[in-house]
C-alpha cells in the first residue's frame, strides 16, 4: 500500500507544513501540490467545494507525493466514508465537542473490528494498491478539530481517545467558543493559554497537535512551539494576496473596482 507520507513524518518526529483547497478544480489542487507542502486539505466545510469536486482534486494531488486531506462537513460517518474510499489519506472534522463524539470519527476511518467503516475503497485501489483493505487502518489519519465551548471544557477526553491521530485547532472558532473576536493569528492571553494547553495535552496523549494560521510570522511561532502539523495558507488568500500586492505596486493608474476587503474568514 502507498504509505502516508505525513504519518511517516510525524513517526519521525518531523514538523509538517500544508496548504487549504477552498477553491474547486483540479487545475488548482495540481498547482498547490507542487509548491513544496507536505499535505493538503480539501475543505468541505467552509470550502466552495461539494463531492464531485473532491474527486478530481484527489486525484490531481496523487501526482506529488504529497499527502492529500479532506475536511468533511460534519462528523458524519457516511461522508467520511466516501472520501477515503475517494482517495484521501485522512480526514479533519471539526466541531467535535466529546470523547463520544471523537470515537465516532475514528471508527468512521477504521474497518470491522476495530471501526464501522464500510467496504468500498473504489478510487482507493487505484491511489493506495490492492492490500488497502489490509493496511489502510494504519495509514488513514483521523484528525478532528476542538473548537466549541463542550470541547474546550473535555478537551483531555478528546485528545486521549484511543485511535485518534491528530488534534487541530481551527483558531478563530476557537477564539468566538472563548467570547472572543474571531481573530486568526491571535494574541489574547486566553486564546494563547487555551492553545498552549491542548498543545500540552496533545504531547502526553502522543497525538499530533495541529494548528491553521493565516502569516508565516505565527506559522514559524508555532513550529517552533513543537506543533507538528501547521497550516501555511490557502488558495484563496494566496491568490488574492499576491494579486492585491502586484496592483499595490503599479504606479499611474486607479483601479475601477475596489479591492475586496482582506480580514480574517472562518476556519
Amino acid at each position: 500500500m502507498r504509505v502516508n507520507n505525513l504519518k511517516k513524518l510525524w513517526r519521525e518526529g518531523k514538523t509538517t507544513v500544508g496548504a487549504w483547497l477552498s477553491i474547486p478544480g483540479c487545475f488548482p489542487a495540481e498547482v498547490m501540490a507542487h509548491t513544496g507542502v507536505d499535505w493538503l486539505c480539501v475543505d468541505m466545510q467552509h470550502g466552495c467545494i461539494d463531492y464531485s469536486d473532491v474527486v478530481p482534486m484527489l486525484t490531481a494531488i496523487s501526482t506529488t507525493n504529497v499527502t492529500p486531506l479532506v475536511r468533511v462537513p460534519w462528523n458524519e460517518p457516511s461522508m467520511i466514508m466516501k472520501v477515503l474510499d475517494a482517495g484521501a489519506y485522512g480526514v479533519i472534522v471539526p466541531m467535535v465537542s466529546n470523547r463520544e463524539e471523537a470515537e465516532r470519527a475514528v471508527a468512521a476511518c477504521r474497518y470491522p473490528p476495530t471501526g464501522m467503516r464500510s467496504n468500498g475503497p473504489n478510487r482507493a485501489f487505484m491511489y493506495s494498491g490492492t492490500d488497502y483493505q489490509k493496511n489502510s487502518d494504519k495509514e488513514m489519519l483521523c484528525i478532528v478539530m476542538i473548537e466549541t465551548p463542550e470541547g474546550i471544557e473535555k478537551m483531555e477526553e478528546i485528545i486521549s481517545t484511543p485511535g485518534l491521530d491528530g488534534a487541530y485547532i481551527g483558531p478563530t472558532d476557537l477564539a468566538l467558543a472563548l467570547g472572543l473576536p474571531p481573530v486568526m493569528d491571535n494574541d489574547e492571553p486566553l486564546h494563547v493559554a487555551t492553545v498552549n494547553r491542548m498543545l500540552e495535552l496533545c504531547k502526553k496523549h502522543k497525538v499530533v497537535a495541529g494548528m491553521h494560521t493565516g502569516s508565516s510570522k505565527y506559522s514559524q511561532r508555532y513550529i517552533d512551539q513543537g506543533f507538528q502539523m501547521v497550516m501555511l495558507v490557502n488558495d484563496r488568500a494566496a491568490m488574492s494576496n499576491w494579486v492585491k500586492a502586484e496592483v499595490g505596486r503599479l504606479t499611474g493608474w486607479t483601479p475601477a473596482v475596489p479591492s475586496a476587503p482582506t480580514g480574517n474568514t472562518g476556519y
